[in-house]
């Protein structure tokens, strides 16, 4: 049995904010290297002579390992301790990636990628589960608004640092920016966070872990290879059927024992379960709508990658601010009240763009929406995770994170699965309607390729001769009658999580860990952990 070494409430707000910092800078280094490669699609397909296919799985390994580790690697920093864990991370994460960038083969890049992705599971639950156990209770409300913000709007930010560097330097310099962060990260935790870990008289839940893993795997599987392989695939269908098998028999496990890796029963309170709701839809609708919105600015205004993602920048920095003055709406009108209010401003904002939106339109058409968007998820991701982190015992942070965590990534696999699949049906069905009836004199060939997609249709143009401004044109249409589908998708989603949160949102501000109903580790079984 461990001796337990529960968290020191910070008093100074000197330490308090260089381990916020140091916190959210280890947060940028796994947040920015979710989404840095996809601006190097074409550079990596050239320098490791690879397929798409293979350049996907660069990409998509990472957040499969993340999401998969999450949930066991956040109960192992609990049990071993949150420093060391999170400085055991950051050594692991920051090698990987400095392997990543020196990568001489596909195998070499997969293989870093892998650990990164191991690496990265060590460090982001225990970011967030420091700030929660070692801030004061009148202080964590702000503390979690700026760790939601780097968390929501870090990725747009590492996306535009990553296109910069492969704009003036090559694909390998995205490395650089990781290792860079992870660096500082170091120093700066050595010097400021404290140490903590809970104490158990039971063994870890190997079982429960293990279990989780192969649930997170299967379903995330399922929802990135589905687009691309076909939904009805049989490794498609193979991977759901096993992530769903794996659950069940997760939550079956979990009912059984004394020291559950995740208490499933918490889910009855209102809090975990709506907060838990709120992170998923709202990082699904995030980043289905980044799916839309970087063909939209590159095959339809003609913008380039960079140009693209510095688009994306004013919706960014708008979600990073109001994540910090979420806890300020939330003083005020409780964290029920904001998650709602957040909510339908994202609503609010994807009804206006879906109205808005046109190809002659341009860029401004959209802003005033995706600003409307970028505040109101902003305004409900701080009090989401903040309901998610109270209702599990101080002692018991890494889960709690960890938990937070898997659900923002679940979402974001759903969202990019759904809205992505709403586009593409929307633009093929409007695109072959325009083809039947407006261009008859496109070639069978290229107007086969056209109904593949946007970039596939302005491809076959180029060589169409006096056909090509028709086609680009008609498929430029397509593209906003797909937008629009994608968008009124999204806004029904936000929709039906309004009146979620209205009905079944927390009954109060949380303050400290003293979660809605006030003695959440008197509901944990006998043998979990207490605070001490």
């Amino acid at each position: 049995m461990r001796r337990n070494t529960p968290a020191p409430i910070i008093d100074d707000p000197r330490q308090r904010r260089t381990i916020l910092v140091a916190v959210c800078i280890a947060l940028m280094a796994v947040i920015a290297s979710v989404s840095g490669l996809n601006v190097a699609q074409p550079e990596l397909a050239v320098a490791f002579d690879a397929s798409q296919s293979e350049v996907l799985w660069f990409i998509n390994i990472y957040t499969i390992t993340l999401a998969a580790a999450l949930l066991p690697l956040g109960a192992m920093s609990d049990r071993w301790g949150r420093r060391p864990v999170l400085l055991a991370g950051l050594l692991v994460f920051g090698t990987a990636s400095a392997a990543a960038g020196l990568a001489t083969s596909s195998e070499i890049m997969l293989a870093a990628r892998f650990l990164s992705g191991i690496g990265a599971a060590m460090i982001m639950p225990v970011t967030l589960a420091v700030i929660t156990s070692t801030f004061p209770d009148e202080e964590r409300s702000k503390a979690i608004g700026v760790w939601t913000g780097v968390a929501g709007g870090g990725g747009i930010v590492g996306m535009y640092l990553s296109a910069v560097l492969v704009d003036v330097a090559s694909w390998r310099w995205l490395f650089v920016l990781p290792v860079v962060l992870v660096v500082v990260a170091v120093v700066m935790a050595l010097r400021s966070v404290p140490n903590s870990r809970e104490e158990s008289g039971h063994g870890f839940d190997v079982v429960g872990s293990l279990s989780s893993v192969v649930a997170v795997v299967g379903l995330v599987f399922f929802l990135h290879e589905g687009p691309e392989r076909g939904w009805t695939a049989p490794v498609t269908l193979v991977s759901l059927l096993v992530g769903v098998i794996a659950a069940a028999g997760f939550v079956a496990w979990e009912l059984r024992r004394q020291a559950p890796l995740l208490d499933v029963r918490l889910f009855r309170e209102r809090g975990l379960a709506s907060g838990s709701v709120s992170l998923l839809a709202v990082f699904g609708v995030q980043a289905g709508i980044f799916v839309v919105l970087f063909p939209y600015f590159q095959a339809v205004l003609g913008w380039s990658g960079l140009r693209s993602t510095l688009a994306l920048m004013p919706m960014a920095l708008l979600m990073m601010f109001a994540s910090g003055l979420a806890p300020r709406v939330a003083a005020r009108i409780g964290n029920r009240g904001a998650m709602a209010s957040g909510i339908f401003l994202g609503g609010a904002g994807l009804a206006l763009m879906a109205t808005s939106v046109s190809v002659d339109g341009g860029y401004l058409s959209i802003l005033p929406g995706m600003l409307a968007m970028g505040l109101g998820m902003g305004v409900t991701m701080t009090p989401s995770t903040e309901a998610i982190t109270t209702a599990l015992p101080r002692e018991r942070q890494g889960v709690a994170s960890a938990l937070n965590d898997v659900t923002r990534e679940l979402g974001s696999a759903l969202g990019v699965a759904l809205l992505g699949a709403v586009l593409t049906a929307g633009y093929r069905g409007a695109i072959g309607s325009r083809l039947d009836s407006r261009l008859d004199g496109v070639p069978y060939d290229a107007a086969d390729t056209a109904r593949e997609g946007i970039a596939n249709a302005l491809a076959a143009a180029d060589g169409l001769g006096p056909q090509a401004r028709a086609l680009t044109r008609a498929a430029q249409e397509s593209f906003v009658d797909g937008w629009q589908q994608a968008m009124w998708a999204g806004a029904v989603v936000m929709a039906v999580l309004f009146v979620y949160v209205l009905a079944r949102g927390p009954r109060q501000r949380t303050s400290g860990h003293a979660a809605e109903g006030g003695n959440t580790q008197n509901s944990l079984p006998s043998g979990s952990a207490s605070t001490t």
